[in-house]
């Protein structure tokens, strides 16, 4: 499915309005919405609407297809996807040093639409637990949420995040869990919710034993099509009300490694056929493909009205070899045991998705940065070959050898 398949209207939008939105300032008057509303449906052209599904237990109901805006730094991308009818928007404390959450509130303040919009973000890490206190950890964690309503110039946040957990303890901060219940009691947070890069089936199950947390931002996309503990992990949460959103559904975007394959299939329909494998599970209630211009909004959001597949897309997914050659680390750890020199390789293989598919720059940095110490980078200037075994088919020596390039 291509561009032609959904005409995103721009009413208003390419005046002067659009202009005063792109300022720093953000000045100038608000486009007109040129979407109908339907109750909680979209109407996403003469026609079709768009399908939603509600977010678990919390009762958001979302159009299938969301806004990943971390890498976008375009004011009027982010009001064209509004205007496009997207209602879901996923950012987080530490992205672009804060001015990504300050992006958004700035854009939704200026469009008047805060209580039209559902705004999930992210502030806390289990790493930022160590050495504190439990008061301490309650406090921070609550001041940092404050940063966050600040920054996006609101009352209350619909999703907010612990950060990157990787196991079912991340998951059993008390500290988190009391920080969570105060904000939630005060009205500014609606749900309490996870992300997971890394063992992701077990955060999941973890979350749906818990019952604690509302909603669970995971990787899903093609490329873990075997991966059935993972996919039972899923439907199992879905069946205890827990809220699921896919991330990572491009499988690390279009710039495949294998770069033959980019001449047997478009950019478009690798995204647009990943995006709808993703999200033909219904146990997902959205997705937030990041779009940094117009052009991945208009090739990406269609999806949200029609997950119909062309005969290009299930040609795309019935190609096994092309499927191995999506060449995405799992973040399942497996690889860990093999390295002599004890090094993070699950989060290298994620630097370098940031730095090498997605050209996402800083949150490669920030990412690598992140590693502790004696578990980075620096430890790989010593292999002449790599000996990291991955049961997934990632070639991590390949991944190593460009970070070697880009960091050394």
């Amino acid at each position: 499915m291509g561009k032609h398949h959904m005409q995103f209207s721009r009413r208003g939008f390419l005046s002067a309005s659009l202009s005063g939105l792109a300022a720093v300032g953000l000045a100038g008057a608000a486009p007109r919405i040129a979407l109908a509303q339907e109750g909680k449906k979209e109407t996403a052209a003469p026609g079709k609407k768009l399908i939603t599904r509600t977010l678990g237990r919390t009762g958001m109901e979302l159009p299938i297809v969301s806004m990943g805006v971390g890498a976008c730094n375009d004011p009027s991308v982010i009001a064209a996807a509004y205007e496009a009818g997207v209602r879901h928007y996923d950012t987080a404390a530490n992205y672009q040093f804060g001015r990504n959450e300050q992006l958004v509130g700035q854009v939704f303040s200026r469009l008047n639409v805060r209580d039209k919009v559902n705004i999930g973000t992210k502030e806390w890490t289990p790493g930022q637990r160590a050495g504190l206190t439990a008061q301490q950890a309650r406090d921070k964690f609550i001041k940092l949420t404050e940063g966050s309503l600040r920054r996006l110039k609101t009352a209350y946040i619909d999703i907010v995040y612990i950060h990157s957990t990787s196991s079912a303890a991340d998951l059993q901060d008390d500290a988190a869990k009391e920080a969570f219940t105060q904000l939630k009691k005060d009205g500014k947070v609606r749900a309490a919710g996870v992300t997971t890069h890394a063992g992701m089936t077990e955060v999941i199950n973890e979350a749906a034993r818990d019952g604690f947390y509302d909603v669970v931002l995971t990787s899903w996309n093609v490329s873990m099509a075997d991966d059935n503990a993972l996919a039972e992990a899923v439907k199992n949460a879905a069946a205890k009300g827990i809220g699921l959103i896919a991330m990572k559904t491009q499988a690390g975007g279009a710039q495949l490694p294998n770069r033959a394959a980019l001449g047997q299939y478009s950019s478009s329909v690798i995204n647009t056929a990943s995006l709808k494998w993703a999200m033909s599970n219904k146990h997902f209630t959205t997705s937030i493909p990041g779009f940094t211009s117009l052009e991945h909004l208009h090739e990406d959001f269609p999806v949200a009205a029609d997950l119909t597949l062309t005969a290009e897309e299930q040609k795309f997914l019935a190609d096994n070899n092309l499927k191995l050659g999506l060449n995405f680390c799992r973040q399942c750890r497996q690889c860990l045991a093999s390295c002599p020199h004890n090094t993070d390789v699950p989060t290298l293989m994620r630097t370098h998705m940031y730095a090498a598919q997605y050209s996402d720059f800083y949150l490669a940095r920030t990412t690598l940065d992140g590693i502790p110490q004696g578990k980075g980078l620096k430890n790989c200037s010593s292999c002449s070959s790599c000996v990291v075994n991955c049961a997934n088919r990632v070639n991590v020596r390949a991944k190593i050898e460009d970070l070697k390039l880009m960091y050394a």
